[in-house]
């Protein structure tokens, strides 16, 4: 459950720290409204996560053991990939990443639906979390439904922590946010890793 737990949590952590829609939503929002009126917003992923993880749990459900942990290796790449990505993003020079537009969705679910249109939730449920989980509750349930309250646990309070952050300091300066994407980097390389050393030895068995 410990392995699960920390799992869930460090995928999180890395994924609230990608720029990305939600979160260009969220900066928009405090620059707009200020950080208490935004909090409720980072909500989001618990609602508009739900059918494309029953979704994919059902599909995940029906398929052979060897595609499973195909998927589930194919997931260490894309997250190896995250981690060169993010890497590539502190080669840059400091840009303006924080100054959205004030402008934007103005309730929860305004941000449901930027959430869903997304790809980063399907793309994340299918090759990283719905194998794990599926994995895990093969195993013992309770580890799997560890990695999903441990994932939305972190992701809801590192997203606030954001909002609130930006809303008290309005922008982070560039070298913490340089700091930050290579923490995210780091956290992303080493979960890819350890799911290409999890799966692929069990592929070479079928």
């Amino acid at each position: 459950m410990i392995e699960s737990i920390i799992f869930g949590s460090g995928f999180a952590f890395a994924a609230a720290i990608q720029p990305g829609p939600l979160q260009a939503y969220l900066l928009a929002r405090v620059a707009a409204a200020g950080w208490k009126r935004t909090l409720p917003a980072v909500l989001a992923p618990l609602i508009s996560d739900i059918p494309i993880a029953v979704l994919v749990l059902l599909v995940l459900g029906r398929l052979a053991a060897g595609a499973q942990q195909g998927l589930r290796a194919a997931g260490g790449v894309l997250l190896l990939y995250l981690a060169w990505a993010a890497l590539r993003q502190l080669r840059r020079s400091s840009e303006a990443s924080a100054a959205a537009p004030p402008s934007g969705p103005r309730t929860l679910l305004q941000a449901v639906l930027v959430n869903v249109l997304n790809p980063n939730p399907y793309l994340g449920w299918a090759l990283v979390l719905g194998p794990v989980a599926v994995a895990a509750w093969h195993q013992h349930p309770a580890s799997a439904v560890a990695l999903v309250v441990s994932f939305y646990g972190t992701i809801v309070a590192t997203l606030a922590a954001l909002v609130v952050l930006f809303g008290t300091a309005r922008f982070l300066s560039d070298r913490a946010r340089r700091g930050l994407v290579a923490v995210s980097a780091a956290a992303l390389a080493a979960l890819g890793v350890y799911q290409l050393a999890v799966s692929v030895p069990r592929l070479l068995v079928f």
